[in-house]
């Protein structure tokens, strides 16, 4: 199992949030296995509806969600200054998962969000999620931001004639998406453009400026081929082979509920060291091997065969099958538990909601089409 990883300081986190979760201010746990994320009434309402209506196939596609935490609305200080008790300020994170969701379980108060109108948002509402990017050595993020229309029915008139103008002039016109910012290792032979960690970031301008129509593809191969971190191309391929399961099977959960929703996005991780994302599919078939012999529930994996290094490997985990519990073998969780090899959420419903008798949302499904037809372009199934 990876390591604890080193949480950032709340000023880091904001730094490269846009590519974790596209919120600023939002804060881990100790073991960065959670995210504390200020955010809208309308957004918890639809975490609870996915989960309390029963919507498992869209759960499945979301970030694991964890509760609700709610501060009280006379103590009037930021959210980050009052969560001191629960997150130090410093960077120094001491609470515990269980810590956490014992804070929820007794956060009570309730409140009602106004809109903003276009200003700042000020709440004192938090949605607590699972991070996605826990458990990899190097993840490479990339946000997706969807749709061609980006704007919900309430906004004012003059964000939706902003965000028509983005439309209009980046990859969302013709699309349906534009890439939001990523970060990937060793994303760049010139050092002097890498990070402290060895990220090239990619800031929301790439995908506004820099991508076109024309050149959208060369943009995503450079967030998953990457020789100087050990990324070749039968790795890549298999990686997108991988994304392009899990976007069939987006397009399958969207197309069969009736939402509409506004400026959200697909969040792709996967581990961008080569030799840790090579060694991980190496533990994740030894693990089913293993289980398979033993005549146990195999974790929620299946198998596919890839090239690596010129011979043949049983890949990536694609397609849930049966869960297996983890909590009843708490002995055995470092041998049994699957290694991160790549993850696909859609995420951010602040403008969210389900539509009955309105149809898919094909705004958002459009640009999960258009993900789909590059990816497998990637993975060299159109060769």
């Amino acid at each position: 199992m990876v390591g604890k990883k080193r949480i950032p300081s709340p000023d880091q986190l904001r730094d490269y949030n846009y590519a974790v979760a596209g919120h600023a201010g939002t804060l881990c746990d100790a073991d960065g296995e959670l995210f504390i994320k200020p955010c809208t009434q309308t957004e918890i309402d639809f975490y609870q509806e996915v989960e309390t209506k029963g919507y498992r196939d869209f759960a499945e596609i979301m970030p694991l969600y964890m509760g609700e935490l709610q501060l009280s609305s006379t103590d009037d200080v930021p959210l980050q200054d009052a969560l001191m008790g629960v997150i130090s300020g410093d960077g120094d994170f001491k609470t515990t998962k269980e810590q956490i969701a014992a804070t929820i379980a007794e956060a009570v108060d309730q409140t009602t969000w106004v809109p903003t109108q276009g200003k700042k948002i000020k709440t004192d509402k938090s949605v607590v999620l699972e991070n996605a990017s826990y458990g990899y050595k190097k993840a490479n993020i990339l946000d997706v931001k969807l749709g061609v229309r980006l704007w919900a029915d309430d906004a004012p008139a003059e964000k939706k004639t902003r965000f028509d103008t983005i439309s209009s002039q980046t990859t969302h016109g013709k699309l349906g998406f534009r890439i939001s910012g990523m970060r990937v290792y060793q994303g760049s032979e010139d050092e002097s453009t890498l990070d402290e960690e060895g990220y090239k970031i990619y800031d929301k301008d790439f995908g506004r400026l820099s991508v076109n129509n024309d050149n959208v593809v060369d943009a995503f191969r450079k967030f998953i081929f990457n020789k100087a971190a050990g990324v070749h191309t039968a790795l890549g391929r298999a990686v997108c082979s991988a994304f392009v399961r899990d976007l069939q099977r987006i397009e399958e959960v969207l197309t069969s509920h009736e939402t509409r929703m506004y400026s959200s996005s697909l969040l792709f991780i996967f581990e961008g060291d080569g030799a840790a994302l090579d060694a991980a599919i190496e533990k994740n078939n030894e693990i089913m091997d293993r289980q398979s012999a033993e005549s146990y529930t195999c974790p929620p994996v299946s198998r596919t065969n890839m090239s690596l290094d010129s011979r043949m490997d049983s890949g990536i985990a694609l397609e849930p099958e049966d869960d297996y519990d983890y909590e009843d073998n708490d002995e055995d969780d470092d041998e049994l538990r699957l290694p991160q090899i790549y993850t696909l959420k859609l995420i951010d419903f602040a403008h969210a909601n389900f539509t009955p008798n309105q149809g898919p949302d094909e705004n958002v499904l459009l640009g999960v089409r258009s993900l789909l037809r590059i990816f497998k372009e990637m993975a060299g199934e159109d060769d």
